[in-house]
């Protein structure tokens, strides 16, 4: 101090960087109020390695892309969503229940919460589409979806509504064996919150749900075009990963925001 007066300190060089979470297959934070839940049912995972540099400027600002042995993923999910309800309340009848694909991508932020961050939400109600909209900016897109069983054998087929050429189907073989995710299906499943950015800001919205159960599961065949949709590159090869998961029950809290955005 030479001259009397004491170093002003940097904020920037003496912050403490906050730890990456551990991957866990439970939440690792209780919800401190529950803002909706929802079920997931039959969901299918494909998995596929991404570019980290066209992924980092696909995320929102605060996040980055969270790695696995230095290298990211995007993932292309199908699932049914049923009975979705608000906080306490009763679940909503016929709007509450529809099928969905999404696009995702694999997200920390400063705090080291990993978490995804949805490109394109593919479903086939026009009500839930227009509400997550208004209320968290996510990428709804109304899109005709159609899932069915046939014995043990799961179809998927979804395009969406304008743009036809957008679309995706899935045709999986499933069988009633369990399976043990190897540590990359852990990192992709496990994720206990989602990455946003609406009015502004970006946000950090929470989840919980009981741990995976996955079966094992063959690939008999597949289509995209929502990836590219998405602004990635369209995958060219076979998924790295194939997963599916009869489902669970599922809980939201509520939203906070990232700092510094």
């Amino acid at each position: 101090m030479l001259d009397g007066k004491a170093p002003r300190r940097s904020h920037r060089s003496h912050r403490i960087p906050h730890p990456v979470e551990p991957v866990t297959p439970r939440a690792p934070r209780e919800l401190r109020r529950m803002l909706f839940r929802q079920n997931w049912r039959d969901l299918v995972f494909l998995h596929w390695p991404a570019d980290p540099f066209q992924v980092a400027g696909l995320l929102p600002a605060g996040t980055v892309p969270d790695l696995h042995n230095g290298r990211t993923y995007v993932g292309l999910v199908f699932f049914r969503m049923r009975d979705l309800a608000i906080g306490g309340t009763p679940a909503i009848p016929y709007f509450g229940s529809f099928d969905e694909v999404n696009v995702r991508l694999y997200s920390r932020d400063a705090l080291g919460r990993r978490g995804v961050v949805f490109r394109s939400l593919e479903c086939d109600r026009l009500v839930p589409v227009l509400a997550a909209d208004a209320s968290f900016r996510l990428p709804y897109r109304w899109s005709r979806i159609h899932s069915q069983w046939f014995d043990n054998r799961l179809l998927y087929r979804s395009s969406r509504r304008g743009t036809p050429e957008a679309a995706a189907h899935v045709w999986l073989e499933v069988s009633g064996a369990p399976l043990a995710p190897d540590p990359l299906e852990e990192f992709l499943t496990n994720r206990w919150g989602l990455h946003g950015h609406a009015f502004g800001r970006s946000y950090y919205l929470p989840n919980t749900h009981p741990q995976w159960s996955f079966r094992r599961c063959s690939l008999l065949g597949w289509d995209d075009s929502l990836i590219a949709a998405a602004g990635l590159s369209r995958p060219g090869e076979a998924p790295v990963s194939v997963l599916y998961a009869p489902g669970v029950p599922v809980r939201f809290g509520t939203p906070v925001s990232l700092p510094g955005t």
